[in-house]
């Protein structure tokens, strides 16, 4: 896209490679993704290039499509959608027949009543088997893995987002989904891969 300058994010840098390893093998059999909240578009281009057998479907709030497409223009790639609008809560589940859906670093910066409603929503729309990766910080019974993750929790609230979620309040909002496998992340996150019953 014309006169948009790409976005850049280091952690998505940082930490495309391990995600990376843990997708090939969660998704190995999956045809059609859906990445929930694709931000500066670094990730969807780094997967769809490295996991050619997927169809990688970009999605996010429309403020950041000119970014996300300023990405997708550098590639000559063949599997990889132009970005749907998509806001949790504002805009219907993007109507695709996605088999998997990955989400990256959003769970701790929606509202509570969002992160619930996109739990809802995966576990809705995802078909019988479908996988759904979703990666980020999270406590687990309450506690936080790191005090920078303590501390970075508190500093969102303050900023008027929600904070990190607890995996065990993830996985009542999503009785459809069983947590298959936590995997420990690179930067004390978590890989969650979720499927569905």
């Amino acid at each position: 896209m014309q006169g948009v300058e790409k976005p850049f994010s280091q952690a998505c840098e940082n930490n495309k490679r391990p995600i990376l390893q843990q997708l090939e093998r969660a998704f190995a059999s999956r045809k059609h993704i859906l990445e929930i909240g694709s931000g500066t578009g670094q990730h969807a281009v780094f997967f769809a290039e490295h996991l050619p057998h997927l169809m990688w479907q970009t999605s996010d709030q429309v403020q950041y499509h000119g970014g996300i497409h300023a990405w997708l223009s550098d590639t000559n790639l063949a599997n990889i959608g132009a970005p749907i609008e998509f806001k949790v809560g504002n805009d219907s589940f993007p109507a695709i027949n996605a088999d998997g859906v990955f989400s990256a670093n959003t769970a701790h910066i929606m509202q509570k009543e969002e992160a619930k409603l996109l739990m809802h929503l995966v576990s809705q729309h995802l078909p019988k088997g479908g996988v759904f990766c979703q990666y980020g910080p999270f406590t687990q019974k309450g506690q936080f893995n790191s005090q920078s993750n303590r501390d970075f929790h508190f500093s969102l609230l303050e900023r008027g987002y929600g904070g990190y979620r607890d995996i065990d309040e993830l996985i009542v909002w999503a009785p459809l989904l069983s947590l298959k496998r936590i995997v420990d992340m690179p930067a004390n996150n978590y890989l969650l891969v979720w499927e569905k019953k």
